[in-house]
Parts: structure tokens; sequence; C-alpha cells
């Protein structure tokens, strides 16, 4: 018989008894990404690599080792909420590279608003991790869950939601207005003279 570790779901039964969603993804994914900002940012000068490695262990030591030995308050604990809020910000990931897809064959160039089609998604893609992030810290309750649901329902609301996206894909594909026309934040699009009301 096949030793339980040599299958793929023993292994990463074996993986999860070891802390792998609990100690060590957390800790690689802090790790990395304080590095990176330290490494890209140069907060502490040119070549401080040594530094920013040290720094970066530290940060990712304090995060992990209190929800290791149980000392986070109810509902601060910083691992639970990473490993709460990640697969729906991968979904939300998912969704917004095929809608980059879509606008990038049909309307990137068109301006809605003040903002071109790359500048809605950036705006809309941080509202939806704030709220994925606050739902998993528990921040917002389940109120409005329960309020939407009774009065709409979860099909309705899915519809509403589904609808609400393809009207402003629409709007951009048929809307006047080129990249062009865009004048401050080029970069992600955004005029804020024609946003709110100013300007030509």
């Amino acid at each position: 018989m096949v030793s339980q570790a040599y299958q793929l779901e023993g292994f990463v039964s074996t993986l999860e008894a070891w802390g792998l969603t609990d100690v060590m993804l957390p800790f690689l994914l802090i790790f990395v990404i304080i590095f990176a900002v330290l490494e890209k940012s140069k907060l502490f000068g040119e070549e401080k690599r040594n530094i920013n490695t040290v720094i970066a262990l530290v940060f990712s030591l304090l995060v992990v080792i209190p929800h290791v030995t149980n000392r986070y308050p109810a509902g601060m604990d910083v691992v639970d909420i990473l490993n709460t809020a990640l697969p729906a910000v991968s979904i939300v990931v998912v969704a917004i590279l095929m809608l980059l897809v879509l606008i990038g064959i049909f309307g990137h160039e068109k301006v809605f608003l003040g903002m071109t089609a790359p500048g809605w998604i950036t705006f809309v893609s941080i509202m939806i991790i704030l709220l994925i992030f606050g739902n998993a810290a528990g921040w917002w309750g389940s109120g409005w869950e329960v309020w939407l649901n009774r009065y709409f329902g979860s099909d309705a609301i899915a519809i509403i939601i589904m609808l609400l996206v393809f009207g402003v894909i629409i709007a951009w594909i048929t809307g006047e207005g080129s990249r062009e026309q865009v004048g401050a934040w080029k970069r992600m699009g955004v005029d804020f003279s024609k946003l709110f009301g100013g300007g030509k």
C-alpha cells in the first residue's frame, strides 16, 4: 500500500499539519511584500539588502508568532484575516484580468466620467478588496447582508451586479472621448476636472 505521504492529498494534509497556512505561507507573504517595498523604496539607502531583510523578517515574525500563541484579540488576528480574505481576493483578481482583456479588445481608449476603463477598474478593485478584507475582519457585521437578502434575494443582487458591470462596459465602449483628452493622473486614466463637473 502506498504511503499517505506520497499521495498529493496526504502531502498537502501533512504540510497543513505542519502549519502551511497558519505559519509558512503568511510568513512568506508578509516577508516578501515588506522586503520588496523596502528594496523598491530604498528607505534606508542604496544597497541595504541586509537591513531590509532583517526588518522584513522581524515584521513577519511579529505577525505570525502572536497568531500561533493565540495572543491576538478577537477579530484582530492578521493571519486569520489573510486566510479568509485572500481566496475572495484571488477571485476578484481573475475577474479583473478577464475584464481588462475585454476592455483591451473593445474599449480601452474610451473615457467615462473623467476616467478611462483601467482607472475605473483600479478604483472599483480597491473598494472591493477593502470590502473583502473588512468582511474577513468582521468590521461590517452581517446586518447589511441579511437586509439585502431579505428585500432583494441573493439571485436579484447577483443579477443587479451583473447588469451594472455590463452597463459600465457598454458605456465605455459607446461613450465619446479618448485617452488623449484625459489630463492629470494619465497613468491611471483619471481627470478630476471632468469627474467633478469642471473642465471642458
